[in-house]
């Protein structure tokens, strides 16, 4: 089948209410246009240090996957690293992908931020940027990121996005070091005046591996994702767990226990989703072009180099595993929530070998 017909086929599916759909709908691609970085933390996924990295996409690259991805879907785009703000095109690329209908958002550091920043930021149609916050002083955020006055150039640059009325989302790596912090990051976030929340559960991968022994046990994750499930109702921002499937376990058994519907937000950086959504509507695209369910799953699943972007997504083998949940292995097979949550397949993959394995830090027993 040409990629022509492969792509009509994809795209012919029209609901009841007269929109395109299909079964796995690409809706959010992460990529790492760079994996330079200004900064050297110790859970990061890519080990990214100051660089350069040779074999980055070029400009005229990235414009002809925009073009491909376009063919099929108009997902937000994360615009990441390393540091995304170190990319000479960055802004290009940014106007480019906005002009094409994808939602551009942007994944940094924010110690780079200036006032300029902001405004070229805001007129390329990046619509949010996410800054990560380890710690709710610079005490323990410096000890993360291994570079001292990060907790103050992350707030600065949050300041300036403030006062330039660019939306911003608080990020936070959960691990055995800032457990116990977490309910000070989460009021801190409110304080900023953030939009959102989002907690990412330590995947040991890249530097991460590091940090093994860091990671917070299966019971403590449950309890951790039980706490974020409470505060719902209590804090006037939106809360998301990301790299932490279980969540949308707890998040169905919670409100069935609670008598209450679950409020379903269907787009953007905040939608209620799958639990892990790797290569079934993420994905993520090295600096080098190659394409992976996930930044922590480091599955080659094709390259953009050596085949269209659309072709991977719909034809790669990695994809199309990932997508049959009868195949799941282990209790998550076995699982009446595999469908909503899926376990996390990067650990599946780290602790076994295998990512269609099950997920090694669940404490649930399926009935």
């Amino acid at each position: 089948m040409s990629s022509e017909l492969r792509v009509k086929s994809y795209n012919s599916g029209i609901t009841s209410h007269g929109s395109r759909f299909t079964n796995h709908e690409l809706r959010m691609v992460a990529w790492e246009l760079t994996r330079g970085c200004n900064l050297a933390c110790v859970h990061c996924r890519a080990s990214a240090e100051r660089g350069p990295y040779a074999g980055e996409l070029s400009t005229r690259e990235c414009l002809r996957v925009m073009d491909e991805m376009a063919s099929i879907s108009r997902p937000v785009i994360i615009l990441t690293g390393g540091e995304p703000l170190l990319r000479n095109d960055i802004f290009d690329l940014a106007r480019y992908g906005s002009g094409k209908g994808f939602r551009m958002v942007m994944a940094t550091n924010g110690t780079l931020i200036t006032e300029e920043i902001v405004r070229e930021m805001k007129a390329s149609g990046i619509q949010r940027i996410s800054i990560s916050l380890d710690g709710p002083d610079a005490q323990t955020h410096d000890a993360f990121r291994k570079v001292s006055g990060a907790f103050e150039g992350a707030l600065q640059g949050i300041e300036l996005a403030k006062k330039g009325s660019l939306e911003f989302q608080i990020n936070t790596t959960i691990t055995q070091a800032n457990l116990h912090l977490i309910e000070d990051i989460l009021r801190l976030a409110v304080a900023l005046g953030a939009v959102a929340h989002h907690i990412f559960l330590l995947v040991p991968t890249g530097r991460g591996k590091e940090m093994k022994d860091q990671g917070i046990s299966a019971l403590d994750y449950e309890k951790t994702l039980e706490w974020f499930y409470e505060q719902r109702e209590r804090v006037p921002l939106q809360l998301k767990a990301t790299c932490a499937p279980h969540y949308y376990r707890i998040l169905r058994q919670r409100a069935k226990k609670d008598g209450r519907k679950i409020a379903i937000q269907r787009e953007g950086l905040d939608a209620t989703t799958r639990g892990c959504l790797g290569g079934i509507s993420f994905c993520f695209i090295s600096h080098v072009g190659q394409v992976q369910p996930c930044g922590y799953l480091e599955v080659n699943s094709g390259n953009v180099r050596e085949k269209p972007f659309h072709e991977i997504w719909i034809t790669s083998g990695v994809f199309r595993n990932l997508r049959n949940t009868e195949a799941y292995q282990g209790k998550c097979g076995r699982c009446e929530f595999r469908k909503v949550c899926g376990g996390c397949r990067a650990r599946a993959y780290e602790s076994s070998g295998d990512y269609m394995a099950e997920e090694p830090y669940c404490v649930y027993e399926p009935v």
